[in-house]
């Protein structure tokens, strides 16, 4: 079985933040017994914190953008790759 931080790491950005929508909405329901909240509120922790690494990822691919001469964008570089 995998662990569901495994699970959550898997998913794609979108995915993660629907679940994390579906997360805040149980738990503004007021619906939810109070172990299942704080379960919920776990996963949703986990889920924001995925959702915000992704985010991170993105920004710094796009700051890695490399422009040509003339200033027009001539591609991009890994973020990790050595700077030209």
């Amino acid at each position: 079985m995998e662990s569901a931080g495994t699970e959550i790491e898997s998913l794609s950005f979108e995915d993660a933040l629907r679940a994390l929508e579906d997360v805040v909405r149980k738990l503004e329901s007021g619906d939810v017994p109070l172990d299942a909240s704080i379960a919920l509120y776990e996963r949703g922790e986990a889920l924001r914190k995925h959702c915000q690494a992704r985010l991170d990822a993105a920004q710094a691919r796009i700051e890695r953008i490399v422009a040509g001469p003339d200033g027009v964008p001539a591609g991009t570089q890994p973020f990790d790759a050595p700077e030209r």
